[in-house]
């Protein structure tokens, strides 16, 4: 089994999946190897990639928080977050001056994102609208915490703001919840026209809380467990922080060239970067056997 992370990994930097890295994930296939994406993306976000490479598997998304059938969209497993935390998250959120996203489970929820704006009706950064549009996923907007009809199916809290704002929010609610929950913050997708916008030196990030299980990792071991294939018989690509727990608990951890250091401190081998199909030299070094 090979779990292969999206963006800046199977993507290109235009957001595609290259020929070369498509026909050697067909390749993998036909050789017997179970291919998984491994997205921080919710499956509708995820879309292109899979009719790219014609996915039939599984598919992770929500960074592990859920494993959904690509084919039918339903979701086969899931990692809720606690309300309660997902209360004091939002709260903390929205003391920062940002509007809270919270992913749902599509399927049961009937949409993918709340969007919380809280007593002062803070907005989510343009980039987030701008993806929201992109992405043709459902929103559905309240003031407050309260007006969300299914706490229960909540797998992730976000926002989006500048890297240190959400640097500085991730402390917080690691202070807070401690190893309780899972968090992370990582740069944005976003554009050109947003990134003129941004003070010199800044970036945008998103901030990522989840229950304490859900890990890329833990989705990915779901899946073997239930396949009957060994973790050491996994190999997980990937270049940002929220592909660590897979590239480290995986038989063989492969960064790209162009991966995060925290990715490559724990990877066994580094193949090229996205630009360069880095997903299609890494199977064929797998695929004969070089590694």
């Amino acid at each position: 089994m090979i779990a292969i992370d999206l963006d800046g990994t199977l993507f290109d930097r235009s957001g595609r999946v290259s020929e070369p890295n498509r026909e050697a994930v067909a390749r993998a296939r036909a050789a017997g190897i179970r291919v998984v994406i491994c997205t921080g993306r919710g499956l509708i976000e995820a879309r292109h990639a899979v009719e790219a490479i014609e996915q039939r598997d599984p598919v992770v998304v929500a960074g592990g928080a859920m494993i959904a059938c690509p084919g039918t969209g339903s979701t086969i497993h899931r990692f809720a977050i606690d309300p309660d935390a997902v209360e004091v998250s939002t709260r903390f959120i929205h003391e920062h001056g940002h509007a809270a996203i919270i992913l749902k489970d599509p399927v049961a929820a009937g949409y993918d994102y709340l969007v919380v704006s809280g007593d002062r009706g803070h907005r989510v950064d343009p980039v987030i609208e701008w993806w929201f549009d992109r992405m043709k996923v459902k929103v559905r907007r309240v003031r407050d915490l309260a007006d969300d009809d299914h706490p229960e199916h909540t797998v992730r809290v976000g926002a989006c703001g500048l890297s240190g704002e959400m640097t500085k929010l991730r402390g917080l609610v690691r202070e807070t919840f401690g190893d309780r929950m899972t968090m992370h913050n990582f740069p944005a997708v976003s554009n050109e026209q947003r990134n003129a916008e941004l003070p010199p030196g800044e970036s945008l990030h998103v901030l990522e809380v989840f229950d304490r299980g859900a890990t890329k990792w833990s989705a990915v071991s779901v899946l073997a467990d239930r396949w009957g294939i060994a973790p050491e018989r996994v190999a997980a690509i990937g270049d940002e922080i929220n592909d660590v727990s897979m590239i480290a608990g995986a038989g063989l951890g492969i960064a790209m060239g162009n991966a995060v250091p925290e990715v490559r401190r724990v990877a066994g081998r580094t193949t090229l970067a996205n630009d360069q199909h880095g997903v299609a030299h890494a199977l064929d070094r797998i695929l004969s056997r070089d590694w």
